[in-house]
């Protein structure tokens, strides 16, 4: 990513977050699902199927213009595969025409010259990629030997920030990979993160002898990275619940293929309900509904959502107060968008 592009999206994301401190009432990220259907199947995933059509780019609009006209600050496109969507540098295109970050999460399979140059040409500020092993196996595909190849093509052409996130934990054979992968990475100019996932049913276990070896290494040479959210990965490796304000539902809004509202990536169900009929009583309810799952979550931009309202409005176990869901007022009609 060129300086002065990195500089601008660093002042726009500093903004954001001034924003967010001084206001509760808007979302600030939204993780988008354009097309459910993956090219891959690893075992731990439980976000892809391998049959499932695109959604339409005009339905993809409504839904981000919704987005946009509650304030959102920050839209992260993700999948299954997004890069399978046929229109997807449309759809990456509307999310800048609208004035809001736009981020896309991808196996990396499909990042080919010409199409880096497309997601250059559409507006992409950010990139994320993780990779599970150096070497293919019947856990994942998504391997370092797979891919450096298009590594070297985003360290040649991408104008855009482009994230490497090592995994350890949920299966994964050879812990030390995430090492080899973080090394990689660095050694081509990308940032670095190092993620411990749940497994294929989402639930969280505690890192083994190997893996938290690998994890410690892989935390001294991503400093910067794993400063800004180091306390929730440490516990999560070690097994330990986090102490915090989720927040989803509310200012992290996770809107399925179909179209509805859940909280995450891992709790899709609830509340379930279509964004564009979502109300202001809904996000009130779910910004001040205490979340069973919160203190074994592993979905680190929730996390980093939560950091910003952590410190204020103390949360209720859910069903404390009466749901009124019959109220039709938009969202959007209530936030004040500068």
């Amino acid at each position: 990513m060129k300086k002065n592009k990195f500089i601008e999206l660093k002042l726009r994301e500093a903004g954001f977050i001034l924003r967010g401190l001084a206001s509760t009432k808007h979302p600030v990220l939204a993780h988008v699902i354009p097309m459910r259907r993956c090219n891959l199947a690893c075992a731990y995933c439980n976000e892809y199927d391998n049959f499932s059509a695109p959604v339409p780019v005009a339905e993809m609009k409504r839904r981000l213009d919704k987005l946009a006209d509650l304030g959102t600050s920050i839209i992260t496109i993700s999948g299954g595969e997004p890069m399978m969507h046929p229109q997807i540098y449309d759809i990456v295109r509307h999310v800048r025409v609208r004035r809001m970050i736009a981020g896309l999460i991808s196996n990396g399979f499909y990042m080919k010259p010409e199409s880096i140059q497309k997601l250059n040409d559409a507006g992409l500020q950010y990139l994320q990629i993780s990779i599970d092993n150096v070497e293919p196996d019947e856990v994942s595909k998504k391997s370092l030997k797979l891919l450096d190849k298009k590594l070297q093509h985003l360290a040649k052409h991408a104008a855009f920030q482009v994230n490497i996130n090592s995994v350890v934990g949920g299966g994964i054979k050879n812990p030390e990979d995430a090492l080899t992968v973080a090394r990689r990475a660095i050694e081509l100019g990308f940032s670095n993160t190092v993620g411990v996932i749940h497994d294929d049913s989402g639930i969280l276990k505690p890192l083994g002898e190997r893996e938290r070896a690998a994890y410690e290494e892989i935390k001294v040479l991503s400093k910067k990275e794993y400063a800004r959210l180091g306390w929730f990965q440490d516990n999560l490796a070690e097994g330990k619940p986090n102490d915090w304000r989720c927040r989803a539902g509310a200012r992290y809004l996770y809107i399925c293929e179909e179209g509805l509202v859940h909280y995450c990536s891992q709790q899709r169900g609830y509340p379930g309900i279509p964004l564009a009929e979502y109300t202001m009583k809904d996000f009130e309810r779910e910004y001040n509904t205490e979340k069973w799952c919160a203190p074994f979550c592993t979905v680190a931009c929730v996390h980093k959502v939560g950091i910003l309202d952590n410190w204020r409005d103390p949360q209720k176990p859910a069903g404390a107060e009466e749901t009124v869901r019959s109220e039709k007022e938009a969202v959007g009609e209530m936030v004040s968008v500068e």
